[in-house]
């Protein structure tokens, strides 16, 4: 098989808001639900491994299929808001969809899955339908055994066991009723034996786990509670103890063929404030020859916190063994938690989709977070690589800004991509960004106004550290010296205010002097401390101790922005709103010293959709929901004091080739070029034909189809060009489609465009490797070469960026010379 054209480099991304969409597996990677996909992720690499892509709705649970002799698994099971199941194998290293269990008349929210026989799987799924369903999944079939069917109440999750010293399968429902039912197969059917009360709330979790030939089940429940209940074989007969009474657990005795088993309540845990939301059994290990159960059991809540629990030595009794997690900040709390293997490392999968790692130091026994990955938790809109391509920005629905960077780590040739700042966490969707410079950026999102954001000196040393940059090259000295600090958000606003060093130090006379007695005291605005990162933050600092301030507001538009764009030079910023009319369709241009409104370039009826500046800053291309594009030219800026645009070129309603809305388009880097990409499924590039001048140079020339009309068979949301030519003098062209793929193309200029040949197909994404929804936008370094890498072989790579409706932002390696 030839090795892929597109190479991927690096996944972000986070966890869906679900409880049961992390599992822990004993190969060492991380399942997670992310939007329609599920991750695997390899904590020990920091590094999203594999993305495997099936579901048409969002992953809502995913469980690993765990192994009686403790050795990898090789299958998992996910269920999904497609109402689907669907069990995954492992197939010359990859995972696959082996088997699609189709039936649930709404989504699946949680599902387990036991091991009958090598080549026959027991699968557990409960939905929103009101039913729990059980499955028998051969290598590519899967078949429903039973649906149990719960009238009007919902179970919330379930666990499969086998009955201590039998095969006999025994499932637990934990649901909206605040109790635990058991159900046991007899005769090919699960039939219900026991219902175990005492919650006083939903059950949200149950779990069971195998110790000296006995059952453990832990529930935890929104009434803040965790209890253990302890299944064992009866003895045949106990004798009559004649002895005083002794104060013994109520058993809960039922029969199967004939053997008789009680249930017992062993403990209740309480030790959280609020809803206990996921409960772990620390997974079993090899000792010698046999299996052992550890008994240690990790809780996580909307109180912050994870807790892990187990029985003291002496006496028996269950207690808090530790505690870690956080008291305050801005966040809602924990939806689950996982441990790996060897009980070194705990995880919790936050409310915003965050995955918080904990692992404990070997040598003092303290538990310490460690570095993982994050994402955006909704619709990735836009983003941006800065000018000397070291790191990218990206905005998303989920009302953040995110700036990600190339780890290098002292001693470790690999290097992984991390979020090492959160400039702007906003109240409004953000939309659209554009770089201004090395550090400054301006965004906007579905409100009138555009925030202009500039670097503080702490993220400038900070990113120093991590991508190992001299701090002299970055900034010279005399810039560094009046940045501020950081910044914080005022309690109930919008606005990142900016921190002086001055700040900082009243901030910690006034905690020194302990005087509560004022209001403002109590109250105090600024949260930022400085850190001095040599690693990428947690996710807790990335929220409070990362932020840009704010430093300038842009007012002018009558709608939600859409829109920006900056030239080359870094002068002049332009911007476009929604707009169903002509008049608030206008582009306005913007001055980067100043930031005034330089002038308003009206011309489009419909909402700009992008723009684009040629790289060599004379023209600048807008296209629009008209199904239109417009060329506005640079007047001569020797002679007039703010260079103006003007009207150069523009398609009407007659003269359009493109005949839905144009998604997107790009410049190519000679400035000869540009493309238009199309809901139409059209790809067509513009320019002088045949003269070989930059786009605006030729006095009398007309703009013209230079490219015959690509068909790229959706929707074309996405296009870029890439800064550097193929071996052969093409131009490279990435495509992103509606269905979520991105497809490479080379173009040459022909004499002849009837027969299409100036295009060639070069390359896509593969399942895995694509979108699961539409790809928003494409972006090439500007610089030849991977981020963090060094070397003179690197001028023979090119990096794409994508990011997308599914949250996901990706980079891909592409060997540029191979083409």
């Amino acid at each position: 098989m030839a090795a892929p054209v597109m190479d991927t480099c690096h996944v972000s991304c986070c966890a869906n808001r679900t409880p049961n969409v992390v599992s822990w597996g004993r190969g060492g990677l991380i399942a997670f639900g992310t939007c329609n996909s599920v991750a695997l992720y390899n904590p020990q690499e920091v590094r999203i491994v594999e993305v495997l892509n099936k579901h048409t709705g969002r992953v809502n649970a995913v469980q690993w299929v765990h192994k009686q002799d403790c050795s990898p698994e090789t299958q998992l099971v996910s269920g999904g808001s497609d109402n689907n199941v669907v069990v995954w194998e492992k197939q010359d290293g990859k995972f696959t969809a082996c088997a699609v269990c189709l039936g649930h008349s709404g989504p699946v929210c949680a599902v387990d899955a036991l091991s009958l026989s090598s080549s026959q799987l027991l699968v557990a799924s409960a939905s929103s339908d009101s039913t729990v369903k059980l499955w028998t999944c051969s290598s590519d079939t899967a078949e429903c055994l039973q649906t149990v069917s719960f009238g009007s109440g919902f179970m919330m999750d379930v666990s499969l066991a086998l009955l201590p010293g039998s095969r006999v399968p025994v499932l637990a429902c934990g649901g909206d009723d605040s109790r635990v039912h058991l159900y046991v197969q007899l005769n090919g059917q699960f039939q219900r034996l026991l219902t175990l009360s005492g919650h006083e709330d939903w059950v949200r979790c149950v779990e069971w786990a195998t110790k000296d030939g006995e059952l453990w089940l832990a529930s935890c429940s929104q009434d803040c509670l965790i209890r253990v209940w302890r299944l064992f074989a009866k003895a045949a007969t106990e004798p009559v103890q004649q002895t005083d009474a002794v104060l013994k657990m109520k058993e809960n005795v039922f029969q199967v063929s004939g053997d008789e088993f009680a249930v017992t309540l062993e403990t209740v845990l309480a030790g959280h404030e609020n809803w206990v939301y996921g409960i772990h059994w620390q997974p079993p290990c090899v000792k010698g020859d046999s299996v052992e159960q550890p008994l240690k059991l990790l809780s996580a809540s909307v109180d912050k916190t994870m807790i892990l629990w187990g029985p003291e030595e002496d006496s028996g009794m269950w207690v808090e063994l530790v505690r870690v997690g956080e008291v305050g900040g801005n966040t809602l709390g924990f939806y689950g938690c996982q441990m790996s293997p060897d009980g070194f490392m705990i995880l919790a999968h936050a409310f915003h989709g965050a995955l918080h790692l904990w692992h404990c130091d070997s040598n003092q026994g303290e538990w310490r977070p460690s570095v993982v990955i994050s994402g955006h938790f909704n619709a990735v809109q836009d983003l941006s690589w800065d000018p000397e391509g070291d790191f990218i920005i990206t905005v998303g629905s989920d009302q953040t800004t995110r700036l990600f960077t190339p780890w290098t780590r002292n001693g470790r040739s690999e290097i992984t991509w991390h979020e090492i700042s959160r400039p702007q966490i906003h109240g409004y969707d953000m939309q659209c960004l554009t770089m201004v410079g090395r550090f400054q950026f301006v965004s906007g999102a579905d409100e009138k106004v555009l925030r202009v954001f500039k670097a503080p000196r702490n993220f400038v040393e900070s990113f120093a550290n991590i991508s190992c940059t001299p701090l002299e090259k970055l900034l010279g000295c005399n810039d560094i010296a009046d940045l501020p600090e950081g910044a914080s958000t005022p309690a109930l606003g919008l606005s990142n205010k900016a921190v002086f060093q001055g700040d900082l130090t009243s901030q910690s006379s006034q905690q020194d002097s302990e005087d509560f007695n004022s209001l403002s005291n109590q109250y105090k605005e600024s949260y930022f401390q400085p850190l001095k990162l040599t690693e990428p933050p947690t996710e807790d600092d990335l929220l409070q101790n990362t932020l840009w301030p704010e430093v300038q507001k842009l007012y002018g538009h009558g709608f939600e922005m859409f829109c920006l764009a900056s030239d080359s030079e870094r002068t002049v910023v332009a911007s476009a709103c929604k707009a169903s009319k002509s008049e608030h369709a206008a582009i306005l241009l913007w001055s980067t010293t100043s930031w005034k409104q330089l002038q308003s370039l009206p011309c489009h009826s419909l909402t700009v959709t992008q723009m684009a500046f040629s790289p060599n800053g004379r023209l600048l291309l807008a296209v629009s929901r008209d199904r239109t594009w417009s060329l506005w030219r640079r007047g001569n800026p020797d002679t007039d004091t703010e260079a103006s645009f003007s009207l150069y070129a523009n398609t009407s309603k007659d003269t359009a080739v493109h005949t839905r809305i144009i998604w997107s388009c790009d410049w190519s880097s000679d400035s000869k070029y540009f493309v238009t990409s199309s809901r139409d499924k059209k790809v067509i590039i513009w320019g002088h034909c045949g003269s070989g001048d930059s786009v605006g140079e030729c006095e009398g020339e007309s703009v013209t189809p230079c490219s015959s009309v690509l068909d790229v068979g959706d929707s074309a949301t996405a296009v870029s060009i890439c800064p550097y030519l193929c071996s052969d003098q093409s131009y490279l062209l990435a495509v992103g489609l509606e269905n979520g793929k991105i497809v490479l193309y080379k173009w040459r200029p022909s004499e002849d465009l009837s027969s299409g040949s100036d295009w060639s197909r070069c390359g896509e994404t593969d399942a895995c490797q694509s979108h699961t929804l539409t790809v928003k936008r494409l972006r090439w370094r500007p610089r030849p070469g991977r981020a963090g890498h060094g070397g003179n072989e690197e001028r023979a790579w090119v990096q794409l960026a994508s990011a997308g409706a599914d949250h996901v932002v990706k980079i891909f390696n592409i060997k540029i010379s191979a083409l």
